[in-house]
């Protein structure tokens, strides 16, 4: 299974514009606003005079970019990408905007997502000729389309994107225009904005924020849409199927400050709080949540038990997130930078510890120990997720189920393990009623696939018929 091949999986940010005479500045800074979603590299092509021009590489938006580098991007329209990589999958080449030259055209493609048949379509596309340059899933679809014998370049994105499989979120520039295309379950969140006359494409809608610009509406599953100088046209290369967005944009990756499909993630962030409150309540001194992502949360158990919230917890904003961390060493040693306790508001006291999962174990238990050794008496972990039990074949970095804590211990083993004197969960459907999104309306339906293993498409390796490619 592609769980077996960690390099392809990924969780990225993209952001895209068209019509606009400073593209690469706005582009610029709708990454930075995107910059939780990935922090190993970022890039940014524009179209500059009837071409592409492209610069790109390793380290955080600020790093790759400068004043200089962003004046010589001239171009009224761009496309952007932030991203992250599991083992195996790093390096310069697989840094994107991934950009293809050709004498009939060229495309940039950025993708946020994991193509669950990746695997399949490059083996085939490889004995018939296509040679890889990256280890990159994003690479298939290029191929895909240039091997394409249909008639026009739009007909033949379609085919292209009708042969993938998986979650994908895409944006896909060329010297004439701007493609988007969402997978027809909408795994990842995508929005489309107005920058006064330029459309703007963003992974989240804070994107839109610290441009400007004024959010219009989401891009539907299985919907692509083709922005030119006519203006935007919407047309379909997929049904639409039952919605199935990923439960870990509202609990973990998702800015607060963002809507994700018309629900804030704040509000369900503190909703997530109030119900783990009914669900597993404690006697305690005060509440506190793991920064950044369980702050709302924690605010909302706080206000739905009475117990005082406190900033228990500081987090060292120089430091990334240790769940996107390449290596489980780098993850280990990164708790220890990143999260300080606050001795003076946790010694003597009880504590309640919330946070939004419960992956591997090592953050956990770091966490805890740090609390006891800054003084607390108790320490009261409470989770905002459903215990994680099966990989993410979808783009998070959970490709094998023995990683995961939870897949091989009881929720009493794993309190032992972390050192807490009490755990709890929330249960699947306080999740799903705390956010809004009941699973009974096929249009609101999450994936819970990591926590149940019922995966709504088939991540098994492909059987599919290869008849487009000649």
């Amino acid at each position: 299974m592609l769980a077996e091949i960690k390099g392809l999986n990924e969780e990225c940010g993209i952001f895209g514009i068209w019509g606009h005479e400073n593209a690469a500045q706005l582009t610029y800074y709708g990454l930075h606003s995107l910059q939780h979603r990935g922090q190993e590299g970022a890039g940014i092509v524009v179209v500059h005079q009837g071409t592409l021009q492209s610069h790109k590489g390793l380290g955080l938006v600020t790093e790759v970019f400068h004043n200089e580098v962003l004046q010589a991007l001239n171009g009224a329209a761009a496309i952007g990408h932030v991203r992250y990589s599991t083992a195996g999958g790093g390096g310069y080449e697989n840094v994107q905007p991934l950009l293809f030259r050709s004498q009939t055209g060229s495309i940039a493609l950025a993708h946020n997502g994991n193509l669950t048949n990746a695997i399949d379509l490059k083996l085939q596309l490889e004995a018939q000729g296509s040679i890889f340059q990256t280890t990159s899933d994003t690479e298939v679809l290029a191929h895909l389309i240039r091997r394409s014998q249909a008639p026009t370049f739009k007909e033949q994105v379609k085919e292209a994107l009708a042969y993938v499989e998986g979650a994908f979120a895409f944006l896909l520039l060329t010297e004439k225009e701007l493609y988007i295309a969402l997978d027809p379950h909408g795994f990842r969140p995508l929005s489309i904005g107005r920058l006064g006359d330029a459309y703007v494409v963003a992974s989240e809608t804070c994107a839109f924020d610290v441009i400007g610009a004024t959010y219009e509406r989401e891009v539907e599953p299985g919907e692509l849409i083709i922005i030119s100088g006519e203006g935007m046209r919407s047309e379909r290369f997929a049904p639409m199927r039952p919605r199935s967005i990923c439960s870990m944009e509202y609990i973990y990756f998702a800015r607060p400050d963002s809507n994700v499909d018309g629900i804030n993630i704040h509000t369900a962030r503190k909703n997530l709080g109030k119900r783990l409150a009914l669900e597993a309540p404690a006697e305690a001194d005060i509440v506190t949540g793991v920064p950044d992502s369980s702050i709302s949360v924690a605010i909302g158990y706080a206000e739905a038990t009475g117990i005082p919230y406190e900033l228990g917890l500081i987090k060292n904003r120089y430091v990334g997130r240790t769940f996107i961390q390449p290596s489980q060493s780098l993850r280990e040693q990164g708790v220890k930078m990143k999260l300080s306790p606050v001795r003076g508001v946790v010694a003597g006291k009880r504590v309640v510890m919330v946070d939004d999962s419960i992956v591997r174990g090592t953050t956990s238990r770091r966490i805890v120990a740090m609390l006891r050794e800054a003084g607390a008496t108790e320490v009261h972990v409470r989770i905002s997720a459903p215990p994680i039990t099966h990989p993410c074949f979808y783009g998070i970095d959970t490709s094998t189920r023995e990683e995961l804590i939870a897949s091989k211990y009881t929720v009493e083993e794993i309190r032992q393990i972390i050192g807490a004197d009490s755990l709890a969960f929330l249960s699947q459907e306080g999740l799903l009623e705390a956010i809004g999104r009941p699973d009974h309306l096929p249009l609101h339906g999450q994936c819970l696939a990591c926590f149940t293993g019922n995966y709504p498409t088939n991540v098994s390796r492909a059987r599919l018929p290869f008849t487009a490619v000649k």
